[in-house]
């Protein structure tokens, strides 16, 4: 046998005498460790109080003050702690059907949860002094999801074929309002498509985000939508894929859903005085309290009864416009005289005061001082989205385009 393989040999047998004395070492370290981590014997472990938890469902009427000295509070407790975290949320201001949970220790109330909104809570610490709060977010798992449906009778009923709530089928409408009047122009056989994401908590579905992009296919004609967030902003708006703004100067309805009954007319018998005159609106037919919204942005120049129009709001806009909403049955929190509004804003809700032979809404518009026909008159587009967002923009358009062409890929996202 040579050298070179007496040296191999007397070499591989040193690595393999190392590696088992190595092995060997950290054997009887772990050993030791293990024997260091034993745990104490359980009778010499202190177990800290259980926290139990108390759920109440918020019955409407009901104040923090019925609800916490039913539970041992005394009043002048409760106010103590509506003082204290008044900046954070005013506990007069209860959500009704919301939860309301008391964290007990020991039969003391060491802390409450109130629910606000699905995705949000209060957090109140009843140990500190003063007492403390803090709004708190529960996990929300987002899931991308692929909407598609063709209109039978209405775009309500479309969404929910689809399996969807009413929700998303008014968000819809919100962002194609401004071309399509969904009460008049919708046809049987027209179809969507539209990206979104859905929100969950403990597994639960909870709201939608804003949708990302959407196609409606309109007595066979094509619009287009897609979501631009303006950076370092919380503001976003909706283009077609070549920037243009969706919006214009006015949207094309008042009410999100409802029925015409009557239109704008140079000579209509009036159904109650029963003789010929001519009606400058467009009445819509919908359930008393049903929202009414500011077709645009302006300054409020009227609230309040003006005899056979029953309570009534007009508003003045940009470009010598001006609204009017009539027959309501009370106005929304905030509108008076010089109040300003945006388009899309709830200002009032539907009823039937005034001359009016049942709950529906008469809207009109001037121009110039001139009654003219809501659903004919043309209005112009809001600015394109600016070039120093484009490249953005074209960039997002392409992205969200492969996405809708690739419904099994955003299934599975």
């Amino acid at each position: 046998m040579n050298k070179r393989k007496v040296a191999l040999i007397i070499f591989f047998a040193s690595l393999a005498a190392f590696l088992l004395v190595y092995l060997l070492f950290l054997r009887g370290n772990k050993t030791e460790s293990v024997v260091q981590e034993e745990p104490a014997p359980a009778e010499n472990i202190i177990q800290a109080p259980p926290l139990v938890t108390q759920k109440i469902i918020i019955s409407p009427g009901k104040t923090i003050t019925d609800l916490l000295t039913a539970q041992g509070f005394s009043r002048a407790r409760v106010l103590e702690i509506r003082e204290s975290i008044k900046n954070i949320y005013d506990l007069a201001r209860l959500p009704a059907g919301k939860e309301l949970r008391l964290l007990r220790k020991e039969d003391q109330v060491v802390g409450l949860q109130l629910d606000l909104a699905p995705e949000r809570y209060l957090d109140v610490d009843l140990t500190s002094s003063p007492v403390k709060a803090h709004l708190n977010y529960y996990p929300v798992e987002k899931k991308l999801v692929l909407v598609e449906g063709e209109i039978e009778d209405s775009l309500i009923a479309a969404v929910n074929r689809c399996g969807e709530q009413d929700m998303l089928a008014l968000m819809l409408a919100d962002i194609f309002g401004w071309d399509i009047d969904f009460y008049v122009d919708l046809r049987k056989g027209d179809r969507f498509k539209l990206l979104v994401e859905k929100k969950y908590v403990n597994g639960q579905f909870v709201s939608y985000s804003p949708i990302i992009a959407a196609y409606f296919i309109n007595k066979g004609q094509f619009f287009e939508a897609f979501r631009f967030e303006y950076p370092q902003s919380n503001r976003f708006d909706y283009f077609d894929a070549r920037g243009n703004s969706l919006r214009r100067e006015f949207l094309k309805s008042p009410l999100r859903y409802g029925r015409i009954t009557s239109r704008f007319s140079l000579s209509r018998l009036h159904p109650i005085r029963k003789i010929y005159r001519p009606h400058y609106g467009v009445d819509y037919a919908a359930p008393v309290g049903t929202p009414v919204q500011a077709t645009a942005a302006g300054v409020v120049t009227y609230a309040g009864w003006n005899g056979g129009a029953g309570q009534m709001i007009k508003i003045r806009h940009n470009n010598a416009y001006e609204t009017m909403y009539l027959h309501l049955r009370g106005f929304a929190p905030g509108i008076r005289v010089g109040a300003r509004v945006q388009g899309g804003q709830v200002i009032g809700y539907v009823g039937s005061t005034g001359e009016s032979t049942g709950p529906h809404l008469d809207y009109r518009i001037l121009f110039h001082g001139r009654y003219v026909n809501p659903l004919s008159w043309k209005f112009q587009p809001a600015e394109p989205l600016s070039a120093e967002f484009r490249p953005e923009f074209v960039r997002r358009v392409q992205m969200i385009k492969w996405l809708m062409n690739h419904p099994l890929w955003v299934l599975n996202f």
